[in-house]
């Protein structure tokens, strides 16, 4: 009944917005994506309260998610004791159903790919309608990159299933090299596809970190080319047709840069710069292919509050990473966030709360320009920025600018904050006009300064508050003023 409701109600997915392809087009209306989301399992996970998690994201007015579908699973206890995408045996759930025949790696029956779970495709549609009701989108990635840990829990595993399919290890299953790994794979696609088809609030993707465990990208990415055709096949017998993603992985222009892919709409990127393992970063990406003119998405960050990733302000970490990447011209960004688990759903543990408000500030933030009439610049800032900080700003010249700075460490994966005293002294470069400054917290949202001037064109000083790590700029003519 939902569904239909749905359905009726929104006639057109979520797309690249006509008038910008950077930003989207969603309901009516321009569009980013903010969100910090669990770890992909919401569906998978049969214990975890979807509900209770959507809910909290509304709460602070966030816009998006992120699940596996299925077939990439973790073992217990992977990263961390509640990790969501790594489900205790009995609360997981698969599209395949169960056999008769025990033997499951981790307990249970093992799967009989030859047949689906109706109680997984239930709960699937569930998740994306509630998600829906709230107003908030779903990326369906449809595969991650076998590990030696998740690729012998996976029903297709040749131990894990009836049929005994699957009798690679786990660097050929991104690859064209095994048919009936291959062929129980597109399946999987067309399935997923055929059941989300009818909803507006998801965007798909074909496989997260394809090459990081050592799968060649000459062969990963003939196997991405096959499955974005088997989308695109899959969905054209059907009503609506959705944004389909892919990672960028390597060279840009190499076998893993599928941003040129016409059939391919959406850039999606990971963490802050390049990681060793080869993944581009979402700064990266609006410096080098921001040209494409295809929404650049950054959907993965550290795992938040994890040691391994982030220490000392850990918060400050994420919110720096966010703003940033937004402020720069980014169409939607995801925080990985460890907070939400089975046992607390809607993240309600103290260290979520900033992160959680960071996010709503920054959506607020970008969502108070016509940011369709914007793109990166931060020529407008002639001088003042000392060595070692991080800035980027977006500008329709002589009517509007964002600039967002911030004091840290790029580290392989994150930023690490370096808090201070700080008070910069700025030189702008501006158009004659009257316009209002405002400074604005990125933690709070709060206005901590503003100046309305008459400027007659050229360069301008302007101060920022004094902070302890980073402040955001917001710059109008006064009738742009929302």
């Amino acid at each position: 009944m939902l569904l239909g409701a749905i359905a009726a109600a929104h006639a057109e997915p979520i797309r690249a917005h006509p008038d910008n392809h950077h930003y989207y087009l969603f309901r009516g209306k321009p569009t980013v994506l903010i969100t910090s989301a669990e770890h992909y399992g919401a569906v998978m996970n049969r214990a975890f309260d979807y509900n209770a998690y959507l809910d909290a994201l509304k709460s602070y007015g966030l816009n998006y998610t992120r699940i596996y579908p299925a077939a990439f699973i973790e073992p217990e206890g992977t990263f961390h004791p509640e990790n969501t995408l790594a489900p205790k045996s009995e609360d997981l759930i698969q599209p395949w159903a169960r056999s008769q025949t025990p033997g499951y790696r981790s307990g249970g029956n093992r799967f009989d790919l030859d047949h689906w779970d109706p109680a997984y495709f239930r709960r699937l549609k569930d998740f994306v309608a509630q998600a829906d009701a709230r107003g908030i989108v779903v990326e369906v990635c449809f595969f991650n990159a076998q590990n030696k840990g998740s690729w012998p829990m996976s029903p297709l595993y040749w131990k894990n299933n009836i049929q005994g399919e699957g009798r690679t290890d786990y660097n050929g299953v991104q690859t064209l090299k095994h048919p009936d790994v291959l062929r129980r794979q597109e399946g999987f696609v067309r399935r997923i596809v055929q059941e989300v088809n009818p909803f507006d609030n998801v965007i798909l993707e074909i496989c997260d970190e394809p090459t990081v465990y050592g799968t060649p990208k000459e062969l990963a990415g003939p196997w991405i080319g096959h499955l974005v055709e088997v989308v695109n096949q899959t969905e054209m017998g059907l009503p609506k047709k959705h944004l389909l993603g892919q990672q960028m992985m390597g060279k840009i222009g190499g076998p893993g840069d599928f941003t040129a892919n016409a059939d391919v709409s959406v850039i999606v990127t990971q963490y802050v710069w390049e990681t060793p393992d080869e993944q581009i970063g979402g700064m990266k990406a609006l410096d080098q292919v921001y040209d494409r003119n295809k929404p650049i998405d950054l959907n993965e960050t550290g795992y938040y509050p994890l040691s391994s990733w982030y220490q000392g302000d850990k918060a400050g970490d994420v919110r720096v990473e966010a703003w940033e990447f937004m402020a720069g011209g980014g169409s939607s960004f995801n925080n990985l966030n460890a907070v939400f688990t089975v046992r607390d759903p809607a993240g309600r543990a103290a260290e979520n709360q900033p992160v959680l408000k960071t996010m709503q500030c920054l959506k607020q933030f970008i969502e108070g320009f016509d940011f369709l009439k914007m793109k990166p610049d931060r020529s407008f800032v002639v001088s003042g920025m000392p060595a070692g900080t991080y800035y980027r700003g977006m500008s329709e010249r002589g009517q509007q600018y964002a600039f967002y700075h911030h004091h840290s460490k790029l580290k392989p994966y994150v930023y690490q904050v370096v808090p201070g005293d700080y008070e910069e002294r700025l030189i702008l470069d501006l158009p004659a006009g009257t316009y209002q400054a405002d400074w604005v917290n990125p933690s709070t949202g709060a206005v901590v300064g503003t100046d309305m001037f008459t400027h007659a064109g050229g360069r301008r000083p302007i101060s920022t508050p004094k902070h302890a790590v980073d402040m955001a700029l917001r710059i109008k003519r006064p009738g742009r003023i929302k």
